[in-house]
């Protein structure tokens, strides 16, 4: 035989034996660590053979520009028109017009006029451009739009109902703006914090990850092809989570059957959720079993089509990250057969989008990439864009939530929630919380007033820098949550504690917090330590010149990773983890203060969703100061003590992941 002979079709899994070696690289042997398929529904003929007759009726040209995805500010409609583009999205900080202020007039008039574009083509059938946004925790790159807590803080929370009103209720927002797809849940098992992405996972545990990606993908995915419903995608395909010292972007060092048992574990339940969408990790993988460096994700055949689409038996569309093609050896932003062969459906070309399809072509013509896998590839694109009810109207005229979906008092109020149950209590003393609503408060730190801060990377702009407090119009930061609650003149503010007269206050609050961070820019580049008050000395300093007064100090500190922050624990009366909390600050301050009648109005249910470390390394080297699942109470908590303080911080020694 000259092919592959298909033995055996069950539940979507596809079963191949080779019987050449030209088909080996194509036809890889799946390990039987990995599960099977979950159990899909029966196989839509009718739509099926749609998809068949549409893409036969395509000529090369159109089906490569059916594959690429180039970022609303490198495109126009009119190349959407010419070039039959199939797909475009908004990275962090791309907005209508380049103004970070648009409203949803605009977003919609984008979206209708990249639809109309699409739809006036001279293609045989016409196919409609599906727009792609990071609306990681609520629809973020939108002004005033309601933001959630990030994942960290969701893992937290323990909470798979949540999770899924949560995604029914970023769909809602995703949809009145006249986008449908999402590119979230990050199903990332973190397992090193050094990584400016840790706030992006759910936990350490990969069995709340996979409840958690369950419940995200079926809250945003809905019943596909109505109004409130957006497509999900999990990410990143895989082993993110995993890289050597948390370095983005770098080597996970691990086996296959821990790539399977830990970091695929969201995966599976997402597809149990039956996600449309996959994204393939930047990260690159190394087998520590067999010795094999796999290398770059995005050209790794063996795990995009051999384990995701065979043996898991993905029927939706792979894409790429952005320019990640181009960290395939051999590869540019624009040239990347490589990647296209190892199972990569849709890629994402923000600016070379040109060169792309151009080199594309040539590749498919000079039997670089088999025409057999464009026509795979389209397939799934088709397939995905005709579930989703793309074909029957422009997501920007047709039925659609309204724009109150984005900061609508039902939103604020789910978010605030999400605040509540994302904060852990690590340490009460005294029983310092809740705090009396009678008497006078100090708030301290630039953190208190920041939404910047409160809010983290993926906020408006890609790192959440380049923003300002004003930015977000329908917010609270902490400072502005007190002074709703217990009235402005009982809550004054300093910046850093400096000459301020203590004895005046029943009560202080302090928040430290880190400098808002994406990927990249985020890590703790190994092996400086990862104490906070070595980065951020001056939330120490304020703290040191508040505490230790007579006067009661409860210290929030807001990051997007556990971090050794003993110093700053030892040096207040209660400390709580808030992690990223989005906008909506009362939530925090619903938990700090007493109802009328002194009782706690809500109770503090966070659990600590990863080990938080007791020095300036990783839990496994520097011992853990509250294990996963640790978290306190407002009844019957117990006095923490002093805990020890490594002084001064020193380099860590070499990790193991």
């Amino acid at each position: 035989m000259s092919g592959p002979f298909v033995l055996r079709r069950s539940a979507g899994l596809k079963i191949v034996l080779c019987f050449s070696a030209a088909l080996l690289a194509s036809c890889q042997t799946v390990h039987p660590i990995w599960p099977a398929a979950p159990p899909r529904a029966a196989v839509d003929v009718a739509l099926e053979a749609r998809v068949r007759s549409i893409v036969s009726s395509m000529t090369l040209e159109q089906k490569v520009g059916q594959m690429t995805q180039p970022n609303i500010h490198s495109v126009t409609p009119d190349d959407i028109r010419r070039y039959y583009i199939g797909s475009v999205l908004n990275g962090g900080g791309a907005w209508p017009g380049e103004k970070m202020q648009a409203g949803v007039e605009d977003w919609l008039k984008l979206s209708d006029a990249f639809y109309s574009a699409s739809m006036s083509t001279d293609m045989k059938v016409k196919v409609p451009v599906i727009w792609g946004t990071d609306a990681v925790h609520g629809h973020n790159n939108v002004y005033g739009a309601t933001l959630f807590p990030h994942n960290i803080g969701l893992g937290a929370a323990n909470d798979p109902e949540l999770i899924e009103r949560i995604g029914r209720a970023t769909a809602a927002q995703v949809r009145s703006t006249g986008i449908t797809w999402t590119f979230a849940p990050t199903l990332a098992v973190v397992q090193n914090p050094r990584w400016g992405r840790t706030y992006e996972s759910y936990s350490s545990d990969p069995t709340l990850v996979r409840t958690y990606g369950e419940a995200m993908v079926r809250g945003l995915q809905g019943q596909l092809g109505t109004p409130a419903s957006a497509l999900a995608t999990a990410k990143h395909w895989l082993g993110d989570g995993g890289t050597l010292h948390g370095k983005d972007q770098g080597e996970t060092r691990t086996t296959e059957a821990d790539l399977a048992r830990r970091h695929g574990a969201g995966y599976y339940g997402a597809l149990r959720a039956d996600v449309q969408t996959v994204m393939v990790s930047y990260s690159s993988f190394t087998d520590t079993a067999t010795g094999k460096r796999w290398g770059k994700m995005h050209g790794n055949q063996h795990l995009i089509d051999g384990v995701l689409k065979r043996r898991l038996g993905f029927n939706g569309i792979v894409v790429s990250d952005w320019n990640g093609i181009e960290q395939v050896p051999g590869c540019t932003k624009w040239r990347c057969p490589q990647a296209i062969n190892a199972g990569i459906d849709l890629v994402m070309v923000p600016d070379d989008w040109k060169q792309f399809i151009q080199s594309t072509v040539d590749d498919v013509r000079a039997g670089r990439i088999p025409m057999s896998r464009i026509d795979d590839a389209v397939s799934r694109i088709i397939r995905v864009k005709l579930r989703s009810g793309l074909f029957d109207s422009s997501p920007a005229t047709g039925p659609r939530p309204g724009p109150e979906s984005l900061n609508s008092p039902q939103v604020r109020l789910l978010a605030r929630e999400a605040v509540r149950k994302s904060l852990v209590l690590l340490k009460n003393d005294g029983g310092v919380l809740p705090l009396r609503r009678d008497g006078k408060i100090l708030v301290v730190g630039k953190g208190a007033d920041s939404l910047p801060m409160q809010a983290g990377g993926w906020s408006l702009t890609w790192q959440g820098d380049n923003t300002k407090t004003s930015d977000y119009p329908n917010a609270d930061t902490v400072l502005a949550a007190m002074r709703k609650a217990l009235g402005k003149h009982s809550v004054d503010y300093s910046a850093d504690g400096a000459g301020v007269n203590i004895g005046r206050y029943s009560a202080i609050v302090l928040v430290a917090a880190e400098k808002p961070y994406a990927e990249g820019a985020g890590d703790i580049g190994f092996p400086a330590p990862l104490r906070h008050s070595v980065r951020y000395p001056e939330d120490l300093a304020a703290l040191n010149r508040v505490s230790g007064k007579g006067v009661p100090v409860v210290t929030i500190l807001f990051s997007g990773r556990p971090l050794s922050a003993n110093d700053l624990i030892n040096r207040s009366d209660a400390f709580v983890a808030g992690w990223l909390p989005g906008t909506e600050g009362l939530g925090i301050a619903d938990l700090l203060i007493a109802d009328a009648n002194g009782r706690a109005a809500f109770d503090f249910t966070g659990r600590l969703p990863f080990d938080w470390p007791a020095g300036d390394c990783l839990p496994q080297q520097g011992g853990i100061q509250f294990p996963r699942g640790y978290g306190l109470s407002l009844a019957g908590t117990r006095n923490l003590g002093r805990l020890p303080e490594p002084v001064p911080a020193v380099a860590c020694p070499p990790e193991s992941r």
